[in-house]
């Protein structure tokens, strides 16, 4: 029988499992290609790129901005769990929203997507917070890994239904394709709202200050705010850690983001780019848990490092590619190491910050998780249009992977570690 330890742990990765479906089949599957052929007009592509670009900038400008500061505010409040489950309310609502958004309505499925997204990414915040709550030093490593690997397979499971329906509408009694990604939509909000129970029935958060109402919370979570401001500037390993994530970040968003308008570029098949992302997902599944054991094998700094000379490898090899074969031997590739890469920054990042403002601070994580892929696009779209020639452009990304590692071994753990024992002490 399972302990309460362990209990606790697979429901807080059972989030993970939950919410991916959105990443997957909402995010980096069917609404970018739902948008352009159904809700937008499908003649002008440039057009509906442009709004949906505007789309995901708006929802990720709207969580970098508020991440910090409602990470202050749930510090003060003990209020994780709270947080997490309104952002996340937020999101199933809006995904399930569009089922609703008959052909032509692209304003009235913006408005819900960029509410869905923003529900989505402001729900991570608090359910990355919550993994000191559950994980001991020992096991925050393989637990964070635990929660990336649960995330892929989830959320790659019910993609793959949603590519069957998709695919094969007859075989589910659905009229035609339209419907059936609508209805996929409806499907990950029943997804999200089921696998989220376990997290709320089973993980406690641990009641580092007294309550206090949400008007006091706001105005002593502005002054945390500007307090942990400060503590980064003393906690300089954290904010060299930071400074090292956003780079490295960006350019792994960047390649995730861009591939499949890299892959249609090159005039690859539609039903190509839904097998690549596939393949990623399902690789990515036992690859994150693999590179736990990387992790302990060696250490976090030189895992991650790994991890950042498989994307320049990647990158380097995009801009010999010509055939879908080697886009999919690329998406394996990805899937190698997207999900040991994103786990183990996310555990390292638990040993060089205070316990008691881990909302806090992973409001800074997230914040500047939210903020990466602005420099790779920009970086990626200014060096094409000046080049004419877009392989140039996923090159550039290499700079981006340089920096990151060129900053990430900078990174002091031992004397973070200590920095972090320190402030706790005081």
């Amino acid at each position: 029988m399972m302990n309460a330890q362990n209990k606790k742990i697979w429901a807080w990765s059972m989030y993970d499992w939950a919410n991916s479906a959105f990443s997957t089949t909402v995010m980096a599957g069917f609404f970018p290609l739902f948008f352009k052929s159904y809700w937008a007009n499908p003649d002008n592509p440039i057009e509906s790129t442009f709004y949906l670009g505007m789309a995901n900038s708006i929802a990720s400008i709207v969580v970098a901005a508020f991440a910090p500061f409602l990470g202050a505010i749930a510090d003060k409040g003990t209020a994780k769990k709270k947080f997490l489950f309104t952002f996340a309310f937020l999101g199933i609502i809006m995904t399930g929203a569009l089922w609703q958004v008959a052909q032509g309505y692209w304003q009235m499925a913006v408005l819900f997507y960029v509410a869905a997204t923003v529900g989505f990414s402001g729900g991570n915040i608090f359910y990355d917070s919550l993994l000191l709550s559950v994980a001991s030093k020992k096991k925050v490593d393989y637990v964070s890994s635990l929660g990336f690997a649960l995330g892929y397979i989830g959320g790659g499971l019910l993609f793959l239904v949603n590519v069957i329906m998709y695919l094969k509408p007859e075989l589910f009694g659905i009229p035609d394709g339209p419907t059936a990604i609508k209805l996929s939509f409806l499907s990950v909000a029943v997804w999200w709202s089921v696998f989220s129970i376990p997290i709320m029935l089973f993980v406690d958060e641990p009641r580092i200050y007294e309550p206090v109402r949400i008007g006091k919370a706001v105005r002593l979570g502005w002054k945390q705010l500007v307090a942990t401001l400060k503590d980064i500037k003393h906690l300089k390993v954290v904010g060299v850690f930071l400074l090292a994530y956003w780079f490295y970040i960006d350019g792994v968003d960047t390649i995730v983001r861009m591939a499949v308008d890299f892959g249609m570029s090159l005039g690859f098949p539609e039903s190509a780019l839904i097998t690549a992302l596939l393949l990623v997902q399902f690789i990515a599944f036992p690859c994150t848990l693999l590179y736990y054991k990387l992790g302990v094998k060696t250490n976090l700094k030189i895992a991650i490092t790994i991890g950042i000379i498989g994307y320049s490898m990647i990158t380097f090899l995009g801009y010999f590619m010509n055939t879908v074969w080697q886009f999919y031997a690329l998406a394996v590739m990805v899937g190698v190491f997207q999900g040991g890469i994103q786990a183990l920054s996310r555990s390292l990042y638990t040993r060089l910050i205070p316990a008691e403002k881990a909302a806090e601070f992973f409001g800074f994580y997230n914040m500047l998780g939210k903020f990466a892929a602005v420099i790779g696009p920009a970086l990626m779209g200014t060096v094409t249009l000046v080049t004419g020639n877009i392989r140039y452009g996923i090159l550039s990304i290499l700079i981006l992977f340089i920096l990151g590692a060129f900053f990430l071994w900078k990174v002091n753990v031992e004397e973070g570690e200590k920095m972090a024992r320190e402030y706790l002490a005081k």
